[in-house]
């Protein structure tokens, strides 16, 4: 019986307290490269001439916010592309998997899972704070996620440099990590929702299902997520702190309700586009009518 309930233990359950990385220390600077790099990409890449190439007065004939929200989307779409190529080996590995942080990245390599964890952690909290600082309209709702994902982040990581004072900051990482996961694959398909939207705003049909597409990735994802995460808390609950017993359920609320808002966006955004339909429908209807009175 020992032996058969030690092989049903969870990866984070046996997981050794042990630091992240080398790299944690350097978790400002790491975020301050990050921060620079959009900052170019968006400044001398994208509004320099990439988007106008690509896409012409589509772009041009935006007002400045929305101009502003069509460039961020390509940025957040592209960049969580990159972190899920990053980060699905060591994050299959170290949650799923036997490996540890200090695991190699590749045969020997001085780069290990935990670098790399940290890398794309930093990459994804300042996606985040560019467009808290970019963007020039976002829902409060959206507002709260972000600087709660910020900042629950940073604390990660920050508390990782003196475990002898948390002895749970590891499973809190990578519970952070599972609660990344989770948002970079049930949020892509809401970036290139708003794309093609702005893209093709008269292809009704087709953005009724986009939009449907949409909603239903992110009601699955947030679904799955709290199921994910909530078994991992209850699985970690003897070595969680009462601080983190407390306040982990009640960022996961925060974090699910900023999703459930977006799902109920993508919802109305879908019913938007079916009245549209209806209406064409109506009025391709009422000229036929119309021909038909003329003619008799």
């Amino acid at each position: 019986m020992p032996n058969r309930y030690h092989h049903e233990k969870t990866a984070l359950q046996t997981l050794t307290l042990q630091p992240i990385s080398k790299l944690a220390p350097f978790s400002g600077l790491i975020i301050s490269i990050v921060l620079v790099l959009l900052f170019l990409i968006r400044y001398y890449i994208l509004e320099g001439f990439l988007i106008k190439r690509l896409y012409g007065s589509i772009y041009t004939d935006l007002s400045q916010v929305n101009q502003r929200g069509f460039i961020n989307h390509h940025i957040a779409g592209v960049t969580k592309i990159i972190i899920l190529i990053i980060a699905a080996y060591p994050f299959i590995s170290v949650v799923i998997g036997k490996s540890s942080f200090h695991t190699p990245y590749t045969h020997g390599s001085s780069i290990t899972l935990g670098d790399m964890l940290v890398v794309v952690a930093q990459m994804l909290i300042g996606m985040y704070a560019f467009e808290l600082i970019y963007r020039a309209k976002l829902s409060p709702i959206a507002v709260l996620h972000h600087i709660g994902t910020i900042l629950i982040g940073q604390s990660a990581i920050a508390i990782s440099l003196d475990l002898a004072r948390e002895p749970d900051a590891d499973i809190e990482f990578m519970l952070c990590t599972v609660w990344g996961a989770f948002d970079i694959i049930a949020e892509f398909f809401p970036h290139l929702a708003i794309i093609l939207y702005r893209i093709f705003p008269k292809r009704h049909r087709f953005l009724k299902r986009v939009f449907l597409l949409s909603c239903i990735t992110t009601v699955t994802g947030t679904t799955c997520e709290t199921i994910v995460i909530m078994y991992l808390f209850g699985c970690l609950w003897d070595r969680w702190q009462i601080a983190f017993k407390i306040v982990t359920p009640l960022l996961h609320i925060a974090f699910s309700a900023a999703q459930v808002h977006g799902s109920i966006v993508l919802w109305k955004m879908y019913k938007r586009q079916q009245l549209f339909l209806k209406s064409e429908s109506n009025a391709v209807e009422g000229r036929e009518n119309g021909d038909a009175e003329m003619g008799s």
